[in-house]
């Protein structure tokens, strides 16, 4: 049975969030081609030597006021198996646009021996619910080109890729920015 509960976002649960592994392999990477209606097509391509990649910090949340973010944790029992961070009219976040009726999903994981058991899309869901209750008319995504996994199932979760940024980080230059929305 999987419980989602909603949880502050201070300093303490962020630490213990992050607990749960957010490492995935990459074999394969989507290169973006723009269509005429504006939209992304893109096609997958194998990298030449697959390997692990992991965002697994929490040091970033140090500057922020995170009063109006929230995270939902996913739990089995008293194991918490994921979870899912969520931002909402914070000054300072970029990904927000400066809107109030936005909400971003700035992280979403599942420990990997629960992945594709439904568990990010009940998180996905319980997000959408989140927002709808602050008022928002969209949930925004931040993925990179490199996680085809997240990129095949934010589509799936009625995400539409509208914006595509290279050269976006500095430290990573051969990753795209692609960011997600789904109007609420």
């Amino acid at each position: 049975m999987i419980e989602i509960r909603e949880e502050p976002a201070t300093q303490e649960v962020i630490a213990r969030y992050c607990e749960v592994p957010i490492a995935f392999l990459v074999n394969a990477q989507f290169e973006p081609h723009p269509r005429p209606d504006g939209g992304w097509d893109l096609q997958e391509r194998p990298v030449a030597e697959p390997y692990t990649k992991d965002y697994d910090y929490y040091e970033w949340a140090l500057d922020f006021d995170l009063s109006n973010c929230a995270i939902l944790s996913a739990f089995v029992g008293d194991r918490r198996v994921g979870g899912a961070l969520l931002a909402f009219n914070t000054r300072g976040i970029h990904l927000l646009e400066g809107r109030s009726d936005l909400t971003v999903l700035w992280d979403l994981r599942v420990a990997p021996e629960f992945r594709r058991h439904g568990i990010g899309s009940m998180l996905i869901e319980r997000a959408v619910q989140w927002a709808r209750e602050r008022g928002c008319r969209e949930l925004k995504i931040e993925t990179q080109n490199i996680n085809v996994a997240a990129c095949n199932f934010y589509a799936r979760m009625g995400c539409e890729l509208r914006f595509v940024r290279e050269g976006i980080y500095p430290s990573i230059p051969d990753e795209i920015q692609f960011l997600w929305y789904r109007e609420l």
